[in-house]
């Protein structure tokens, strides 16, 4: 059987919901060789399989007991967790209507039933595909482009989560801004193309330095500025103390001014959608 997927990326994983365990074993028998195969019997036990699996494409029955299929598409593409997984729809009512109304719901197929065994490998082949590539852009614009650490854009995600999860539970949050100094004069005299060099080598040195929840960034506000990684966690009873940073007006670039407190004590200089801590 021919391979779908480059193997060093693994295997993709399908999540099949169906109340007839007929219909599961069909399907199961047609991607258990290109999948790793998942079931559900239920809607409700479809969404907390998913939420827990997260898996790349879901093959989802519309006419279920209890929560059909079209309020289980309408509950997973609410939840940012789960709202970027393709469903496509099996039913048995081949109505132009009924089709329509799936795909408003967000699903990006929909299949009818009996349904041809080799148009549904096809289906699904085609949009696992498309899965990969989007997940693949998706961390792409992620990346620092030059050092292959993360960037400021997935900072601002992480962070904003970072802080909303220590406002919640009340633990300590560090962050930490690395600076460069006299970068510039680095870059004058030997040339940006070992500036750059310098920074690979930085970046590769923090991330492999990092452990735990630790992660490391790349930030620039302007091509004469350092190269900046900021570092949240969540320590243990020995760790730092969260900590709030901002630049002195009158400082240079390598000078920043550090305000360390409880997080319930941070409140300046957070976007208006953050949450306020306790």
């Amino acid at each position: 059987m021919e391979t779908w997927i480059d193997p060093r990326l693994g295997r993709p994983k399908l999540l099949l919901v169906d109340d007839q365990p007929m219909n599961i074993r069909v399907l199961h028998q047609l991607f258990r060789y290109d999948c790793d195969v998942h079931m559900a019997t239920g809607g409700q036990q479809a969404i907390e399989v998913c939420k827990a699996l997260l898996p790349d494409l879901i093959l989802l029955d519309v006419v279920m007991e209890g929560l059909d299929g079209h309020e289980v598409c309408r509950r997973l593409k609410a939840d940012p967790l789960t709202q970027d997984i393709p469903i496509i729809f099996l039913s048995a009512n081949g109505e132009e209507e009924d089709e329509a109304i799936g795909l408003e719901l967000g699903a990006v197929d929909y299949i009818g039933k009996p349904f041809n065994p080799k148009i549904v490998r096809a289906r699904v082949k085609t949009h696992l595909t498309l899965k990969l590539q989007s997940d693949y852009l998706r961390s792409m614009a992620m990346l620092d482009g030059l050092t292959g650490v993360a960037n400021r854009r997935k900072l601002e995600n992480r962070l904003e989560a970072a802080w909303s999860h220590a406002c919640r539970e009340g633990d300590p949050l560090s962050l930490i801004m690395l600076d460069v100094d006299h970068f510039k004069s680095y870059n004058d005299h030997y040339g940006h193309q070992s500036g750059d060099q310098c920074l690979q080598q930085l970046a590769t040195t923090l991330a492999a330095t990092l452990t735990g929840p630790m992660t490391c960034w790349r930030v620039t506000a302007a091509r004469s500025s350092p190269a900046c990684c900021r570092i949240p966690t969540w320590p243990g009873p020995n760790g730092w103390r969260s900590g709030c940073w901002r630049r002195s007006p009158s400082c240079t670039s390598s000078t920043w001014l550090r305000r360390s407190a409880p997080v319930s004590a941070c409140r300046w200089g957070l976007p208006p959608s953050w949450p306020q801590p306790r």
